[in-house]
């Protein structure tokens, strides 16, 4: 990787098309198994040891992945998506991404903002350009230009983000994402928050 151009995202994996792509692959709690069946084969994921993998998407598109270790009670949810686009796309995407967060667009947004950073909501996510520096869950930098939350099991919208801040466990058992208890309000400022996030 380039020096200053690397980034964290969350369910998809953005690569220019026609170009080859090396995966740096590894695990943080059991044995996982990466594989994107129109690109590559199954390589492990292997908890503190580092295994990598070369892919190529001759054409763009979105090439469907999944976990094929059985890992625990979410494996079945365990999705990925490789977008391979124009190398020009792929720049301009990566460039956006490389990014801090921009300031709240609404008010509501903006209560969003300053609750996300008095909540728990910060010791597990990080959201570039703010004191939310968690590195254990997703980062939530540009989670709205991501297609879909909670490892590819949701389309991502405004009501599957309330929906899953409200109630990870309700939709992937086992989640490591605890239910946040907010009220009504809370929510919708969080969410408003996180949507502008782009």
């Amino acid at each position: 990787a380039t020096p200053g151009r690397i980034l964290t995202t969350a369910n998809e994996i953005h690569i220019p098309a026609g170009e080859p792509v090396r995966l740096l692959l590894t695990s943080t709690d059991v044995i996982h198994s990466f594989w994107i069946p129109s690109l590559a084969g199954k390589l492990d994921l292997i908890p503190g040891h580092m295994n990598v993998l070369d892919i190529k998407a001759d054409k763009p598109g979105v090439y469907r992945g999944q976990c094929a270790e059985f890992c625990g009670a979410q494996h079945a949810n365990m999705g990925t998506f490789i977008i391979a686009e124009p190398r020009p796309k792929f720049d301009a995407w990566l460039n956006d991404q490389l990014q801090p967060a921009g300031a709240p667009a609404s008010g509501e947004a903006k209560a969003g903002a300053d609750l996300f950073l008095k909540r728990p909501c910060v010791m597990c996510h990080r959201i570039g350009g703010t004191p939310a520096g968690g590195t254990v869950a997703p980062d939530l930098t540009h989670i709205a230009s991501r297609k879909t939350l909670a490892a590819g099991t949701l389309t991502m919208s405004r009501g599957n983000l309330a929906a899953w801040i409200a109630d990870p466990q309700g939709i992937k058992p086992g989640s490591h994402m605890p239910v946040a208890d907010l009220n009504g309000d809370e929510l919708n400022a969080i969410v408003a928050y996180l949507e502008g996030l782009k």
